[in-house]
């Protein structure tokens, strides 16, 4: 496109020049103008057609809503309207001055003024060749009455007399008789051929103004003598003068300026016309020529602007990989600079973004991750005390699902067997009345019997503000405080009851003994009656402090591999002859667990024992774990003893018919000293509960459903 347009700019810049130059050039304008026409219309109708073309790419492009075409419009339109304004108006103003200009040309006195001239030109050159010609009759006159002889000897003067230039004495024939020259080198005058000769023979007389042989004009005369007699040939007389230099040239001037002017007064419409036609193919091979430019030069200003659009647009995307090539050194060039710089700042910023979002995210999911396997609570609520974050371990705890409560305040919070609401209203009611201070609280909930130690602060304002509560489960702490205190207390009481038991005792029997026989039969029963039911307080207290220091003092298990099913076997043997049955549901191929058979055995003896006293005294209500009293008929009484493996532990389970815990001691069961029996301590579930815990295992009490209660223990494998 570039190149077509250099050419049809050069050529018709060439065209145009010819056609400008043959206008001025008579000959070259009668020869060549109708071509050169031909072919300016023709380099014009391409141009134009090259214009069409680009203004049809331009709309398919406008169509196709091609970025860029827009803006190449908008500055081929400013382009257009500077070239089509001011060619217009110059081509308005050239026309009108060129009419003007040519019918002032032919103006009425200009006219007249060259006719004028013309004639008096003419007038002075006729009045030269009528004296010349007077001359001429007058010197033949005189030829005529002279001999042959006398006309040889006074032709040159004669000549010299009538101021003639050549003078030559000739026959009818055109022999030569005699000449004579102003100039003395010259041979010959001029002899005048043969029609002049005829001509003046004929009309008795030749005058006429010639050309001079390329040196101005010349008057001729030719006269005939007369004949002396009629045997003489006829002679005539020709006389010739050169017209004035300056004369024929003023005359030959104003006679061409005036065929001129008159061959342009006769064809001045058609030469308006051609003026006009040369000036309109000359304005639309410029203003084609303009526009088709103006296109390009659009497009060339346009490209580098669609470029950055097109790099603006990805970096909008967010693409700042674009790079615009720089093709100049203008401004234009220093804003692609620019852009490329900025993108590649952009790139970089994104880039470290990119890498500190990736930190934050990996930061954030390390902490995501380390609050979800935190074994704590921990809650997050903004500065209305809305919960905005809650982990896995709070929700374990509370034994709620948390998740769903995000985006509430505690006050809304709904009441549960989970004791949330006691939870919530503490956590409110700590935040509220301690602002913005750290506080540490110690919380137990009675519906479910968790105790919780929360810790509440504030959070920095420059991260949000908000506050933060960390809360755990410390239940079996506070139980592992109570079993220790309890032991301690055990083994003091051991160590200052039995010490006075036995001098008790014997000093009762000692009484007895000395007062046997000295006292009367009433008074001997009233000391035997005393002194034996000292002895029988003395040996429950013994078998108390027996007991205490049985739960103050268990050692530490020997942990060794066995065969649950198996120890489990031996013990129920024991039970074959019970007053109860005790039935045995072993699962087959049970996993060999880690534990001290001795201990096992006790907790299981122990276990059975209660669930026996249980069902024997379950219509009394009176046992350490009873619960709902039912009736039901003694031979339906039975005890069960399942064992399992699930969730890679093994489980024993003990399961009776009976009446099941009561509700009062369900969360305090396994507390030294909690029964319902009339006879017992209440430490036979709380040795249960030690062995369990130092066996790494867990146990658990619950009531059935359909009747009884159920105590279920796990114990980790040996693999």
């Amino acid at each position: 496109m570039k190149y077509a347009l250099i050419v049809s700019a050069a050529l018709g810049t060439i065209l145009l020049f010819l056609l400008a130059a043959a206008s001025g050039n008579s000959a070259l304008f009668a020869a060549y103008y109708p071509l050169l026409l031909v072919l300016n219309a023709t380099m014009a109708a391409a141009l134009l057609g090259l214009l069409i073309y680009q203004l049809s790419v331009l709309a398919r492009q406008r169509r196709a809503r091609v970025f860029g075409s827009l803006l190449t419009f908008r500055v081929l339109v400013m382009f257009a309207i500077v070239a089509v304004v001011p060619g217009a108006l110059v081509y308005t103003v050239s026309v009108q001055f060129l009419t003007k200009s040519i019918e002032s040309w032919f103006d009425v006195s200009v006219d007249k003024a060259l006719e004028g001239g013309l004639n008096l030109g003419r007038t002075a050159i006729d009045s030269l060749l009528t004296d010349l010609t007077l001359k001429a009759r007058a010197t033949a006159l005189e030829l005529s009455d002279m001999t042959d002889a006398e006309r040889l000897g006074s032709l040159n003067r004669l000549r010299d007399r009538a101021g003639a230039e050549d003078a030559l004495l000739i026959t009818a024939g055109g022999k030569i008789v005699t000449g004579a020259s102003r100039e003395l080198g010259k041979l010959l005058p001029p002899v005048p051929s043969p029609t002049l000769l005829r001509q003046a023979r004929a009309s008795r007389g030749y005058a006429a103004i010639e050309p001079d042989g390329g040196k101005g004009l010349m008057l001729r005369v030719i006269t005939p003598l007369s004949s002396l007699s009629l045997a003489d040939e006829p002679k005539l007389l020709q006389l010739t003068q050169p017209v004035p230099v300056q004369l024929a040239e003023s005359a030959e001037a104003v006679q061409s300026v005036y065929h001129a002017y008159r061959e342009l007064s006769l064809s001045r419409q058609g030469l308006k016309q051609i003026y006009v036609l040369t000036l309109t193919l000359t304005l639309l091979l410029a203003l084609f020529g303009a526009l088709a430019l103006a296109f390009m030069l659009s497009r060339r200003l346009s490209q580098p602007l669609a470029v950055l659009a097109e790099g603006t647009q990805a970096v909008a995307r967010g693409d700042f990989s674009a790079r615009v090539p720089v093709t100049s050194r203008d401004e234009l060039g220093i804003l692609t600079q620019s852009f490329n710089s900025m993108t590649g700042q952009l790139d970089e910023a994104r880039a470290a973004t990119d890498r500190s979002r990736a930190q934050l995210e990996t930061a954030r999911a390390y902490l995501e991750s380390v609050l979800v396997n935190l074994s704590a609570g921990v809650l997050v609520f903004d500065g209305t005390l809305t919960l905005k974050i809650a982990n896995r371990g709070a929700s374990e705890i509370l034994h709620d699902n948390l998740s769903a409560l995000l985006g509430t305040t505690p006050d809304t919070w709904p009441g549960t067997s989970s004791g949330l609401s006691d939870f919530a209203h503490a956590v409110a009611e700590e935040f509220r009345s301690r602002g913005s201070a750290t506080w540490q609280r110690q919380l137990e909930l009675p519906d479910t019997g968790l105790v919780l130690l929360l810790r509440g602060s504030t959070l920095p304002e420059a991260g949000g503000g908000g506050y933060v509560v960390v809360f755990d489960d410390i239940t079996q702490l506070v139980a592992a405080q109570r079993a220790t205190a309890w032991g301690e207390v055990a083994r003091r009481l051991a160590h200052e009851i039995k010490n006075p038991l036995t001098p008790i005792q014997l000093s009762a029997e000692r009484v007895q003994a000395k007062l046997a026989g000295k006292l009367a039969p009433e008074d001997a029963a009233v000391i035997e009656r005393a002194v034996q039911t000292i002895v029988a307080q003395v040996t429950s207290m013994k078998n108390m402090v027996d007991d205490f220091r049985e739960y103050a003092r268990t050692p530490a298990p020997q942990l060794e591999t066995l065969d649950l099913n198996r120890l489990v076997g031996e013990v129920l043997g024991l039970y074959e002859n019970a007053a109860l049955p005790v039935v045995a549901h072993l699962a087959p191929e049970l996993p060999q667990v880690k534990g001290d058979p001795t201990q096992l055995r006790q907790v299981l003896h122990n276990l059975l024992q209660n669930a026996q006293d249980a069902l024997s005294s379950q219509q009394a209500g009176s046992r350490e774990t009873s619960a709902v009293t039912v009736d039901a008929p003694p031979e339906a009484l039975r005890v069960e003893v399942l064992t399992e493996c699930s969730a890679g532990k093994a489980w024993l389970r003990i399961i009776d018919n009976g009446c099941g815990f009561p509700d009062a001691i369900m969360k305090r069961a396994f507390e030294p000293y909690v029964t319902t029996k009339s006879k017992g301590t209440g430490l036979g579930l709380a040795i249960v509960k030690k062995i369990i815990d130092e066996h790494h295992g867990t146990i658990a009490i619950e009531n059935r459903a359909q009747r009884g209660a159920a105590i279920n223990i796990s114990l980790p494998l040996a693999a």
